[in-house]
């Protein structure tokens, strides 16, 4: 009588193999839409700020300076003066506010306005002619636009 020993299944180096090649698939997916995801949320911010620069271009042509930071912040004030603006422009994909901060910070826009001099301005001792919007990209680098006047 013969012993058969050859048994149907799996060896260990087999199995070990195959989980290996779908680890590896698995985190190649995992990279891949997390680039996605950054790549988009950087589009949504150079929108963002694209939209913005020309509601302030627009409020230049009718008032000839630019609001204040103050302005820029104040909801009441933006509904008043901005009519067509929507505030969810205002807030970075990944941040928590609806408000610019005055220097380019990580998940915040900024929104930098001086005087023609370079100095401060209030728009009632010194006009507003001049500003930089920026938002901070994920990756490296930032995007901006400056006033077009």
């Amino acid at each position: 009588m013969k012993r058969h020993t050859k048994e149907d299944g799996f060896t260990i180096i087999e199995l070990l193999v195959v989980i290996l090649i779908i680890g590896f698939l698995s985190f190649l997916l995992i990279v891949t839409s997390s680039s996605f995801k950054q790549k988009e949320r950087n589009n949504e911010r150079q929108n963002d700020i694209k939209a913005l620069h020309l509601q302030l271009e627009a409020y230049f042509a009718q008032n000839a300076k630019y609001p204040t930071l103050a302005n820029m912040n104040d909801a009441n004030w933006r509904k008043t003066a901005l009519k067509s603006m929507e505030s969810d422009w205002l807030k970075d994909p990944q941040g928590t506010n609806e408000q610019f901060v005055d220097k380019p910070t990580k998940n915040a826009y900024a929104y930098e306005v001086k005087a023609a001099d370079n100095s401060p301005c209030d728009n009632t001792a010194k006009d507003c002619t001049q500003y930089v919007l920026t938002a901070t990209l994920e990756g490296s680098g930032t995007f901006t636009r400056n006033n077009t006047n």
